[in-house]
């Protein structure tokens, strides 16, 4: 049973400020939520309003968890159905749809999900990720570098320092100044072997993408998020590019995933919890996925870590570098204990749930 339930909205502030075709933060905003059971058990959720893309505002998301948070305590906390008596319904579907959550933003419900999720794993006293993959050993999860948008000479500089500590993937993030310079820069400074993915953010036009694809591409290019602002004309440039393509802001449900595949719109989706609201890595199955951060905290990037032990390790997209090194950019953390890196690769911490613990200190000093 639910006994308390704290809603924390916090600010990280950027060791420098996070720059792109959206616009400029010096701090993420973002809400932790921490629910107790009666056994004294607790689990970490986090919703991280995506302003920058015209979602929820963080008011908005503070007033639903808050009032979720008044609604809940006396609620039964889901129990962990055991594989062979869930037949073929999978044990991640029934405590998810069973919650009573569904009416939340999708910050919101991602947040509300996450920390019940986590709840019940320490209840059980397993790795989230054994709710989520039953019996799957869990892999550390290669990740890209991130890199403002910046002059062609900043943006070498941001990823040589990536390269130093051993990443070799790189998502440029374009649509608002000098992408082929920037692009140029990387691919100048870190020789061939570097991996260069761009990130338009939906910033360009039909016709400017197919122009500045078809300049890239000699340089080099894995793939291309978002280049432009809807499926439609996604569709329509991906009969214009080799680049293969991946949606991100047009797809945040699975029934968007569906219209993406039927229209032949992108080769794969990019999940964000904060956007699609759930812990489904998957999105009905209908592209593959893989994750990317919405400027997570470290409950946030350890759900994200937890969630893609269940992503395909066959296909043609197993292996790809995630998005999920974000936690890098932040010049501090509110985790006493949360996931590590070993060179590019995401690490999961130890212990039941999640494997979060929080720093109480740090969380006081930035909490809203």
């Amino acid at each position: 049973m639910i006994k308390e339930v704290e809603v924390i909205p916090y600010a990280l502030p950027f060791r420098k400020p996070y720059v792109t075709a959206m616009g400029r933060l010096d701090r993420r905003v973002i809400v932790l939520l921490r629910i107790t059971s009666a056994d004294g058990l607790t689990g970490l959720g986090e919703a991280v309003p995506l302003s920058l893309r015209g979602g929820t505002p963080l008011e908005s998301v503070v007033g639903e968890l808050r009032a979720w948070s008044e609604a809940a305590p006396g609620l039964e906390v889901p129990s962990v159905i055991p594989e062979e008596e869930a037949g073929t319904e999978k044990t991640t579907a029934r405590i998810a749809f069973d919650l009573p959550h569904t009416d939340l933003s999708a910050p919101a419900r991602c947040a509300v999900e996450t920390a019940l999720f986590d709840l019940v794993a320490r209840q059980a006293g397993v790795p989230l990720h054994e709710l989520l993959s039953p019996g799957r050993t869990p892999l550390p999860v290669p990740c890209n570098a991130t890199l403002t948008t910046d002059s062609p000479g900043g943006v070498l500089m941001q990823a040589e320092e990536w390269a130093a500590d051993g990443f070799s993937v790189f998502k440029l993030k374009l649509g608002s100044n000098d992408d082929l310079g920037q692009v140029e820069a990387v691919r100048s400074g870190l020789g061939r072997k570097a991996v260069i993915r761009l990130d338009a953010n939906g910033s360009w036009g039909l016709d400017q993408a197919e122009d500045r694809l078809a300049r890239l591409e000699p340089l080099g290019i894995e793939l291309a998020e978002q280049p432009v602002a809807d499926l439609e004309s996604m569709a329509e440039l991906r009969k214009r590019s080799p680049i293969p393509l991946v949606a991100d802001e047009s797809v945040s449900s699975r029934s968007e995933a569906e219209q993406a595949g039927r229209l032949g719109a992108c080769d794969a989706i990019t999940v964000k919890l904060s956007k699609t609201g759930s812990l489904d890595a998957s999105l009905g199955g209908y592209l593959p996925t893989y994750f990317s951060s919405a400027l997570d905290g470290p409950v946030g990037i350890a759900a994200a870590a937890h969630a893609a032990q269940t992503l395909d390790r066959q296909g043609d997209w197993a292996g790809v570098a995630h998005g999920l090194a974000t936690s890098r950019l932040f010049s501090t953390t509110i985790a006493a204990v949360g996931c590590t890196f070993d060179g590019p690769n995401l690490c999961l911490p130890g212990g039941s749930g999640l494997g979060v613990a929080i720093d109480e200190d740090s969380l006081q000093a930035h909490r809203l």
